[in-house]
């Protein structure tokens, strides 16, 4: 019997029966449905089957369903998000495999069927052949809302003059992409800073904040991301580029840490209402900036947009070409929306003109233009903020790191495969064909990571928690898979057995199984220490108490006694999806096999771009090529939403 057979709802009836044992739905799709329908008194087994497969399709972090493409769209593939599921036909009775081929779909009537359901206009929205679980329809609307309404008001609080000469002194010549950006980002109540890695959003970032805060000292400014990892890399980040900034910019900027979105806006677990800000308690604060917003779900940012005062200044920063959050969604692309990219409103444009400064230093002053939010024209909408960088420059521009993520994101495969094969600058793909790389062929991999290992054991046996955590981040093993050949668990096994027979770590095992320079990876939110999901811990010999846990937090390592952790597992390997946020030395990326779903091209590009120096593959030149061919599609309605009332979805009568 097939390992899925677990995940039969063995008291399916009809559709749902057959769906679930072609494996195309999970026993918790079937259960949520039978139980909608039972509320709902819906029997009609085709809107049960919507149902499911609109709970799958969320699930799988697509926000609507559209049921007319849906027996070509929906397969047997496991989710994105849910990492420990591998694909697989679940058995059926007698473990006879069904196939999905052999489902018998509804008909055209489908859709009307379904907007015909009591179900309708409740659980689940309806709009032509498209269908949303309530929910997200609710949140998509409230997301694309507070958007063009934030966009459409362009704030007036600036001297236009004291600004052209900010933009004029915090940017280089050489800098115009950064600089138009800023000033974009200054002068909209919402705004885009969208861009590859090392292109330089956190610089243009840092000098956003200090020409606002030269205007407007009494400011409050927040530096968030989604989780703690990158709340730690952005805090460190801002700190590096405001070093180069002039005296006065610097105080301006001050000590600003970044701190997580949950704890921005007051997680409570044990609350029905989830955070302590919301609509009826806003932030008090005049200036938001969001890294890492390709992580951000739909309700998460449904829920950050009800917490802001209309007044706030949103700054989204990101990379829409990455992996988007695993929850359901893909905020920051549907907002990037490249298909409209490349034009201002006469409006924002006018503004624009008046602050930046000449494009010549020594040319004449650029012509009078309105001041902000004065003049006629087209209106503003959320894309007149979408500012892209495209400037390379954490990596050596035309370096084999940054032809190799270009190519990737630019769906050029036999070029990245190339690139690969030239071994050029630590480039290197370890072609093997077994989904069961044998360990004979990672002498490699092996040395990468025994010998970072090596230096954080011995940092963290000389209490050097910095040290210790800075050993960590040189080379990262990542996968896409949490099981299989291919997957973490297995990876994760094999560096740590690598570990303990290089370093003698087992040796000092204490009763409780931990050991000094055991990296941890924080897996629960946990408001007692204020430790969040995704914050990374190496354990080291402080001397006095003895073994402690050293948190990264973006300044000074954080020292944290070992019976307060919240829950953590080993850290030495993650997956890509964990690796957002993330920057280290190398990279070792465990390519799926063909035919998986998460081979995509966002699953390598993301992995590849978390590295500053050397990548390597594991994998074979089909599964690399089959990567780069594949990008991963979210459905959703938002990009539609935000384009203008024409395009929006809408509610038909009786759904």
């Amino acid at each position: 019997m097939s390992e899925h057979a677990a995940d039969l709802a063995l008291r399916a009836t009809g559709l749902l029966r057959d769906a679930n044992r072609a494996g195309l739905l999970a026993a918790a799709d079937v259960h949520v449905a039978s139980r909608l329908g039972a509320l709902a008194g819906e029997e009609d087994e085709a809107v049960l089957l919507a149902a499911a497969l609109v709970v799958r399709s969320t699930r799988q972090g697509s926000v609507v369903l559209d049921l007319a493409t849906a027996r070509e769209t929906t397969s047997t593939d496991a989710e994105p998000g849910d990492e420990e599921q591998d694909p697989g036909a679940a058995a059926g009775p007698g473990g006879a495999v069904a196939r999905p081929e052999e489902l018998a779909w509804p008909g055209e009537d489908w859709a009307r069927r379904v907007a015909a359901s009591p179900l309708a206009g409740g659980p689940l929205r309806v709009d032509g052949s498209r269908v949303w679980l309530g929910r997200y329809f609710d949140q998509e609307a409230l997301v694309a809302r507070e958007l063009a309404a934030r966009a459409a008001d362009l704030p007036d609080d600036l001297d236009l003059d004291v600004l052209r000469a900010a933009l004029a002194r915090l940017f280089d010549d050489d800098a115009d992409d950064q600089r138009a950006a800023a000033a974009c980002c200054a002068l909209s109540r919402v705004s885009v800073l969208a861009g590859g890695p090392g292109t330089g959003k956190t610089t243009t970032v840092s000098r956003v904040v200090a020409l606002l805060k030269e205007q407007h000292p009494a400011w409050r400014v927040a530096l968030a991301a989604p989780t703690g990892r990158a709340a730690a890399r952005l805090t460190e980040a801002v700190r590096s580029s405001a070093a180069d900034l002039p005296d006065a910019d610097r105080e301006r900027l001050g000590d600003l840490p970044a701190t997580t979105l949950h704890r921005l806006l007051g997680w409570r677990p044990d609350s029905r209402s989830r955070f302590r800000h919301d609509r009826e308690n806003r932030l008090a604060l005049e200036v938001v900036v969001v890294d890492e917003s390709s992580m951000v779900s739909l309700t998460l940012m449904a829920r950050l947009l009800e917490a802001l005062r209309p007044s706030t200044r949103l700054v989204l920063v990101g990379d829409p070409d990455q992996l988007a959050s695993v929850e359901a969604g893909a905020v920051l692309g549907d907002v990037v929306d490249r298909e409209h990219l490349g034009t201002r409103s006469p409006r924002l444009a006018a503004a624009l003109a008046a602050a930046l400064p000449p494009a010549g230093r020594d040319g004449p002053p650029p012509a009078p233009a309105p001041a902000a939010g004065v003049g006629a024209g087209a209106p503003v909408t959320v894309r007149d903020g979408v500012s892209l960088l495209t400037t390379a420059r954490r990596f050596r521009r035309g370096g084999a790191v940054d032809r190799l993520a270009s190519a990737v994101r630019d769906g050029r495969g036999e070029e990245a495969l190339a690139v690969l094969r030239s071994g050029d600058d630590g480039l290197a793909l370890l072609e093997v064909q077994q989904d069961a790389v044998p360990e004979a062929v990672l002498d490699g991999v092996r040395d990468d990571v025994v010998g970072a290992s090596v230096d954080l054991v011995a940092a963290a046996r000389r209490g050097d928690a910095a040290g210790a955590l800075a050993a960590l981040d040189r080379h990262r093993l990542l996968t896409a898979h949490r099981t299989g050949p291919r997957g973490l668990r297995r990876w994760t096994d094999l560096a740590e057995r690598w570990t303990t027979t290089a370093t003698g770590a087992a040796l000092a095992r204490r009763p409780d199984g931990h050991h000094v320079g055991e990296p941890l990876l924080v897996t629960t939110n946990d408001p007692a220490t204020g430790l969040m999901n995704g914050d990374v811990a190496v354990l080291v010999d402080d001397g006095e108490q003895g073994l402690v846990a050293a948190v990264g937090t973006g300044a000074s390592p954080r020292l944290l006694a070992l019976a307060r952790l919240p829950a953590t597992r080993p850290l030495h390997a993650m997956t890509v999806h964990r690796s957002q946020g993330s920057q280290f030395g190398a990279v070792t990326l465990v390519l799926p096999p063909v035919g998986s779903p998460l081979l995509t091209r966002e699953t390598l590009y993301t992995a590849v771009t978390r590295a500053e120096g050397r990548v390597r593959v594991v994998g074979d030149a089909e599964a690399l090529l089959a990567a780069v061919a594949r990008p991963a599609a979210r459905a959703s309605g938002l990009r539609e939403r935000l384009r203008g009332p024409a395009g929006a979805p809408g509610q038909r009568p009786g759904g």
